[in-house]
């Protein structure tokens, strides 16, 4: 496989969109964070934004008030491919990335460079795939898509569950989610983007099932199934409609370890049935409000895509993934609950999945892979111990058969 690390480029790892919401988080993440001998440039079109933000670092880390400030600009695509080809890592937080990303895609994919995002689109990930995958795979580059709340817990809870099962056996692991916290004007367009555009989304799954590889010998499997009462945790599972199961499927079609028939199921952890049917009906609405212009356009106009919650309720904020798995064994079934919990999902701790993402792939010994990989595909076991450090929490809460 070509040479992936570029040691000579001047930078390892360059953070574009760091004026926005996500991305000043991010920065701060970092300035705090990376290791000091971490080449770290900022990148975006506005330059005296990035000097605001850089002046905001350096209080922080005062060694970067000389911080590098990369021109780059989306409508622009020779400032990506410099980007491109400036560093070892390319962070970005500009999104909706349907609108915004696939020309850094391209760019990194070309120039061997390793790629993060937070982009939760199903249509841009797949589109991304068909287009830029078999170029990645030919330069060394990595490009790892949803590298935030979407979808790194839920992809390395996975497998870390599946670790503590017996190998060989099918696997069955519903995954539970429960969050208190809000959401910034930039996800909430990406959402609406996402609901307006259900046939285009269709059409880009069956583009990439039809030149991706899948397991000839293994069956993966992602069913949505219906509202369920779930007696161990004391809640009903409400269905999501997330990226994440597609992430979890894609690293166990590529990982033997997840066996021979596995199967997955996404919901939220609802403590009330009146409260989840709400849930249902209310997302329902939405999505069918979504396919009106104008309503799109009334609802994003209320909040930028540079806002989103204060520090004080970030602070307030949490989210927990329950795990329950069985492994069918010919002794009977052996089942595990885990559990990853953390911070504010949305910003707070998807700062710090992202940049953490970003610093692993510039400075960890990882799998001689390449292409659009997964997170657990890509850094699987490195980046949950770097998680772990850096605050959240990987446990096990019921063993048994």
């Amino acid at each position: 496989m070509p040479d992936n690390r570029h040691p000579e480029r001047p930078h390892d790892l360059v953070l574009f969109g760091a004026t926005g919401f996500a991305g000043r988080l991010t920065a701060r993440y970092l300035a705090a964070h990376a290791p000091t001998d971490c080449r770290v440039a900022l990148a975006g079109r506005n330059r005296d934004k990035l000097a605001a933000v850089r002046a905001e670092l350096a209080v922080i880390r005062p060694a970067w008030t000389e911080l590098p400030l990369l021109d780059a600009d989306i409508e622009d695509p020779a400032s990506l491919h410099r980007l491109a080809a400036s560093t070892r890592v390319v962070v970005t937080t500009v999104g909706p990335y349907l609108r915004y990303g696939e020309e850094l895609v391209a760019a990194c994919a070309e120039a061997g460079t390793d790629y993060t995002d937070l982009t939760g689109e199903p249509e841009f990930v797949d589109r991304t795939y068909v287009r830029h995958h078999a170029t990645a795979r030919r330069t060394g580059a990595r490009l790892v898509h949803a590298c935030g709340f979407d979808s790194v817990p839920h992809d390395l809870g996975v497998q870390y569950t599946v670790g503590l099962l017996p190998e060989g056996a099918p696997l069955r692991i519903d995954g539970h989610v429960t969050t208190d916290a809000r959401f910034s004007g930039g996800t909430l367009a990406s959402a609406l983007d996402a609901f307006a555009r259900a046939p285009q989304m269709l059409h880009a799954a069956r583009e990439r099932r039809r030149v991706e590889p899948w397991p000839a010998d293994r069956r993966v499997s992602t069913p949505t199934g219906g509202i369920r009462r779930v007696p161990l945790l004391d809640c009903w599972a409400v269905p999501l409609p997330t990226i994440d199961p597609q992430v979890v499927a894609r690293s166990a079609a590529a990982l033997d370890r997840y066996g021979p028939d596995f199967r997955y199921r996404h919901a939220a952890a609802v403590r009330h049935l009146p409260v989840a049917f709400g849930g249902v009906a209310g997302m329902a609405g939405l999505v069918a409000a979504a396919q009106l212009p104008a309503f799109r356009r009334a609802l994003t106009s209320r909040l930028s895509s540079g806002e989103g919650p204060s520090e004080e309720r970030r602070a307030r904020s949490t989210f927990s993934l329950r795990f329950l798995a069985e492994a069918l064994t010919d002794r009977g079934p052996r089942r595990v609950a885990t559990e990853v919990s953390g911070g504010d999902p949305g910003y707070d701790e998807t700062a710090k999945m992202l940049a953490e993402s970003a610093l692993c792939l510039a400075h960890d010994e990882l799998p001689a892979l390449s292409g659009q990989l997964t997170t657990a595909v890509a850094m699987g076991p490195a980046l949950t111990d770097r998680l772990t450090r850096a605050g959240l929490r990987f446990r096990v809460t019921h063993t048994g058969r």
